[in-house]
C-alpha cells in the first residue's frame, strides 16, 4: 500500500476551492474513497450555501439504439465533449452522442446513486423512462 497526495479542484458558483488530501490506495477500493472524498467536499461546499446542480442523463447512438448513462456537473460541457468525440470510450467508439434524458440533483451523492440505479435497470425500464419525457427520442441538446 501506498499513499498519494493529490489535490481535488472543485468549481462552484461562488469560488474554486482546492482541497489537498491523503488518499490511502487499497487496490479495488480506491474509486470508493475517491467518491467518498468527492461527495463529503461537495457536501461541506452545499453547507456553506453555495448550491450545486449534477445532472444524470441518458444519450442514444440512435432511437432504441445503444444506450449510456453518465453523471456530470456541466451538462452542456459534458455533451458537447461526447458530440466532439474529445473522450476516449464507450460512447466514442459507438458514436452515442444524441441527449435523451437528463434529470437534475442538488447533491453529488444523489446523482452518483441515481445513475447507479439507472444503469442497474433492465434495457426496458430505461427505454420507458426515455419515451416517458422525451417519445420522439429527440435529442434534447439541440433544443
Amino acid at each position: 500500500m501506498t499513499f498519494l497526495s493529490g489535490t481535488f479542484v472543485l468549481f462552484t458558483p461562488s469560488s474554486l476551492l482546492r482541497y489537498s488530501v491523503f488518499v490511502l490506495f487499497a487496490h479495488h477500493n480506491t474509486m470508493k474513497y475517491i467518491y467518498d472524498i468527492i461527495s463529503y467536499l461537495c457536501e461541506e461546499s452545499n453547507m456553506r450555501g453555495e448550491m450545486n446542480d449534477y445532472y444524470v442523463y441518458i444519450l442514444a447512438s440512435k432511437k432504441n439504439g445503444t444506450l449510456y448513462t453518465g453523471v456530470t456537473n456541466n451538462l452542456e460541457r459534458r455533451i458537447h465533449e461526447h458530440k466532439m468525440k474529445l473522450i476516449d470510450g464507450f460512447t466514442k467508439k459507438y458514436s452515442i452522442n444524441q441527449l435523451v434524458y437528463a434529470e437534475s440533483c442538488h447533491a453529488i451523492q444523489e446523482a452518483i446513486n441515481r445513475e447507479k440505479q439507472i444503469k442497474g435497470w433492465i434495457r426496458q425500464k430505461k427505454i420507458a423512462l426515455i419515451e416517458s419525457v422525451n417519445p420522439e427520442w429527440n435529442d434534447l441538446s439541440l433544443s
